[in-house]
């Protein structure tokens, strides 16, 4: 099938609400009260959302070679091999039990990338890219981000007891939900998603990014068998299960496995809009297409001792790019003010500078 050509970027496609400004401002303070809160609960400044970690693990990111020329650009423009971090977490700003069933997030942190950067990029040589379990996200854009941050933090260290109780009735209507055909990206985010494994996930970026002169959004998908007999597994619901169950996987792996980074090229500005975060673009019209492969070998994957250190000094930032991967849209406009702030009261806060990690 011939795949219409990629759409040119340009300025006139973003566009920030007369009212986006006051937005982030008022995001920032939400997310502030938020990190405030739980740190002195908790004796230590988590990360404003996805604050659990689930895994920290090392690995490699090869770049395919022979990629078409739509698709040659920025880390992508010519095959090479990197290393690379991966953080698996879920959210929302607390340590809240896996009992608590939320989306699952991949995180990945490519390093030693050389080339110009996004005006405003914190790290010089690294390409980060964060990813959730689901195609698209729950609202439009920063208004309606704001009022899901508002609801979330009115619960914040409240009742975990009852988010217990309310995250298992909504995992129920889910479940219901997808039996017959559909899903809520909402139920999910509000404590109902599936009780699954995570290394068997598809993580999406969700909001879209500049690639070169084009437009894309991003995916991580499993293609070892290994990991792709992990699809739809169910866990339990411990404290700390999707953790437990990353590090059994990794303990004793007998071979590498690998995840499939793909790019969806903006086709159809009308269908795959730039400003709406809660379009899913059709695959229909532009599939993901495959640009790299990520190889994660046996390894601890938590270390109990010392990854709270570790993970204190590292940041996972979309705004860590390339220019020629600038974050676009009102969504990402947000999070490089507002995940900039949560970083400084974390650094701030645990006396512990955050640091670019080196190849």
């Amino acid at each position: 099938m011939s795949l219409p050509p990629p759409v040119l970027y340009h300025a006139s496609l973003e566009h920030a609400d007369e009212d986006e400004a006051t937005h982030i401002r008022e995001l920032t303070e939400v997310f502030a009260r938020m990190a405030l809160t739980v740190a002195e609960q908790e004796g230590h400044a988590h990360r404003a959302v996805h604050a659990k970690g689930q895994g920290l693990l090392k690995g490699r990111l090869r770049v395919l070679d022979g990629l078409p020329a739509e698709l040659r650009h920025g880390l992508f423009a010519r095959p090479g091999s990197y290393d690379a971090l991966v953080r698996l977490s879920s959210p929302p700003a607390e340590q809240l039990p896996d009992s608590v069933s939320t989306p699952r997030a991949m995180a990945l942190k490519v390093i030693g990338v050389e080339g110009p950067r996004a005006e405003g990029a914190e790290e010089q040589h690294t390409q980060d890219f964060l990813m959730v379990n689901g195609p698209a996200f729950n609202t439009p854009g920063v208004a309606g981000f704001l009022r899901s941050a508002k609801l979330l933090a009115a619960t914040t260290e409240r009742m975990p007891r009852t988010k217990r109780m309310i995250s298992a009735t909504l995992r129920g209507a889910e479940a219901a939900l997808e039996a017959v055909g559909g899903e809520s990206a909402t139920l999910k985010g509000m404590g109902g998603e599936p009780q699954h494994h995570p290394l068997g996930e598809t993580f999406f970026s969700q909001v879209p990014f500049l690639y070169g002169p084009y437009m894309a959004k991003f995916s991580l998908a499993p293609i070892s068998p290994a990991l792709l007999a992990l699809t739809g597994d169910k866990i339990g619901s411990d404290e700390d299960a999707q953790r437990e169950a990353v590090v059994s996987f990794f303990t004793d792996l007998p071979n590498p496995v690998e995840w499939e980074l793909r790019v969806q090229l903006c086709r159809d500005v009308e269908r795959m809009p730039i400003e709406d975060a809660s379009v899913e673009w059709p695959e229909a019209d532009s599939p993901f297409l495959p640009v790299a492969r990520l190889s994660v070998a046996q390894q601890e994957a938590w270390q109990p001792a010392s990854s709270p250190g570790i993970e204190d000094a590292l940041a996972f930032a979309p705004w860590h790019a390339l220019a020629e991967h600038r974050p676009l849209g009102g969504l990402n406009r947000a999070r490089r003010v507002v995940m900039a702030a949560s970083r400084q009261f974390r650094s701030r806060f645990n006396g512990c500078p955050i640091h670019e990690p080196v190849g």
